[in-house]
């Protein structure tokens, strides 16, 4: 039996290929944006706060699938841009309601088109009849492996 080659075995890897097609989005979307210091997961994070003003860092964490430490980090980042602003929530003292600044409204109008481009620019590396179905596996992706590691931890308690 012939031994396989290291490409192959990465060709068909889709932890590998997942990566490499996060990294060259990611590429993409630097590329676009230019000198804007916004990464992907940092335009997440405006557009899902912009739609649901208040959230908490929690509930920020289970909308964007951002690590809690991550988002922690992130969030911190963008306070101090003066991005987001955030307080005490009524309901638990302990929890922040996030919500965006004048700022980071407008960063968000400004990058909006950018990214809408990238997303063009991603899909159209795929012929016209397969993007709706490529979007419907990346979803059914991210729903099974969330649900994988949600058993997973709860396992472990």
């Amino acid at each position: 039996m012939a031994k396989e080659s290291a490409s192959s075995r990465l060709e068909r890897s889709p932890l590998h290929l997942l990566h490499r097609a996060g990294q060259c989005a990611a590429d993409l979307f630097q590329s676009e944006l230019g000198g804007d210091d916004l990464t992907p997961r940092q335009y997440a994070v405006l557009l899902t706060v912009s739609l649901n003003e208040g959230l908490s860092q929690t509930q920020l964490v289970e909308l964007t699938g951002i690590d809690r430490s991550t988002l922690a980090d992130i969030v911190r980042r963008m306070l101090k841009k003066g991005l987001l602003q955030r307080r005490r929530t009524r309901d638990d003292a302990r929890a922040y309601a996030v919500k965006l600044t004048e700022e980071g409204g407008k960063i968000l109008k400004a990058s909006e088109p950018m990214a809408r481009r990238v997303d063009e620019r991603i899909l159209a590396s795929l012929p016209a009849q397969q993007r709706d179905r490529f979007l419907q596996d990346l979803n059914a992706i991210v729903l099974g492996l969330s649900r994988l590691k949600e058993k997973d931890t709860a396992g472990k308690h």
